[in-house]
């Protein structure tokens, strides 16, 4: 693998009232169309992590990302490339999540998370989300 098939990825955890967590499934023709992620998106060259994040969850979800904490973060290995993904946990955010690429969203309890049908490289995000529940 070369460092130019390793992609930086960040996500963002929102949650609503009820502690439930988005998700949102991956539209055909994109890299393992189907399944679903903790929506977010690729990192530009130079760009700052939480910039990505803003501005991946504005373009995808219509929302304003005005605070978040980095959760976790891990490298993951598909036979084709390798992503470095960077969960953020969103505490404030202004505007009510709705798809913007056409993409299907589901809000989701965690204990549910395990039978989500998550993508392989969104799975152990699942332990630091639960851990993070406990918490709030």
């Amino acid at each position: 693998m070369t460092a130019s098939s390793r992609v930086h990825v960040v996500a963002g955890a929102l949650f609503d009232n009820e502690q439930r967590v988005l998700i949102a499934q991956r539209p055909p023709g994109k890299h393992m169309a189907g399944g679903w992620e903790f929506p977010g998106g690729k990192v530009d060259a130079g760009e700052e992590p939480f910039n990505a994040l803003a501005r991946e969850l504005h373009e995808e979800l219509g929302v304003a990302v005005r605070n978040a904490k980095p959760l976790v973060a891990y490298e993951h290995a598909y036979s084709d490339r390798s992503v470095f993904l960077d969960l953020w946990h969103v505490t404030d955010y202004q505007g009510q999540p709705h798809s913007r690429e056409g993409q299907p969203l589901r809000w989701i309890a965690l204990a549910d998370l395990p039978h989500a049908d998550l993508l392989e490289a969104d799975r152990p995000m699942i332990g630091a989300l639960q851990a993070l529940a406990k918490k709030l």
